[in-house]
């Protein structure tokens, strides 16, 4: 199921949502704490976490499914934002360093063509994050927040996903401990329960961070060679003698 851009906006301007937005920001800056000069593109909904990189990256773009509409950002400077289909971004092969995916996998017709499309743009040795639900956590049980929507995922099928797109998945995390209650006493305990849950109930953690790397191909297995029975040995069929005259 397709998420809205508005919704999306909305949810992100609660406090439940710009608390969200801290906590995946800082995951994602601890897992790639310097991208100078490097290129990065976000898919699905990434704006939020973009900005992280804002200070050191070359180049931020930010791409939008065609089903669930795109807004203009940034804000304060020329548009980088764009729409696009899963299958088909309007870059050529190898033109970025880094792809974070939310609000992308889960909601996706075709995660496996997402992927591959992702792998196309990714330079040599490029990776990639994706913070996708957790399908024990609580945040997938619940349509309230954006993570409530779609198909969440446990780590096995994530892995499983991006072995098929030619990814290995190289290191994972996970984030949003809290219950997704908009209430000021959680509000105020949810770094905390990120502290708490980490160490006491990482299983039904909110979402995972997975980070993966581009493969340059796949194993393909050896065939077994087939026996071919062999051909029987032709002989050249006698010629006819012609009788001596006179017989």
């Amino acid at each position: 199921m397709a998420l809205d851009v508005v919704d999306l906006r909305e949810f992100y301007a609660r406090p439940l949502g710009e608390l969200a937005r801290r906590i995946l920001r800082a995951k994602l800056r601890a897992r790639w704490p310097d991208l100078k000069g490097m290129r990065v593109a976000g898919v699905g909904y990434a704006t939020p976490y973009l900005g992280v990189f804002r200070d050191d990256a070359e180049r931020l773009l930010a791409f939008s499914p065609s089903q669930m509409g795109v807004s203009s950002w940034p804000f304060d400077r020329p548009n980088a934002s764009a729409l696009v289909d899963d299958g088909m971004w309007p870059l050529p092969d190898a033109a970025v360093d880094r792809i974070v995916a939310a609000h992308a996998l889960e909601t996706s017709t075709n995660a496996v063509e997402l992927l591959r499309e992702a792998w196309r743009c990714l330079a040599p040795g490029g990776r990639l994050i994706a913070i996708v639900p957790n399908r024990r956590g609580p945040w997938a049980q619940m349509d309230t927040t954006p993570f409530g929507h779609g198909r969440p995922y446990s780590r096995s099928q994530l892995t499983d996903l991006l072995r098929e797109a030619l990814f290995a998945a190289e290191g994972w995390d996970d984030a949003l401990f809290m219950p997704p209650v908009e209430r000021m006493l959680m509000l105020r305990s949810a770094f905390a329960f990120e502290r708490m849950g980490a160490k006491l109930w990482s299983p039904f953690a909110g979402v995972h961070i997975v980070e993966a790397s581009k493969q340059a191909m796949r194993a393909i297995p050896a065939k077994p060679r087939r026996r071919v029975a062999p051909s029987p040995t032709l002989r050249p069929a006698p010629a006819a003698v012609p009788a001596p005259a006179g017989r």
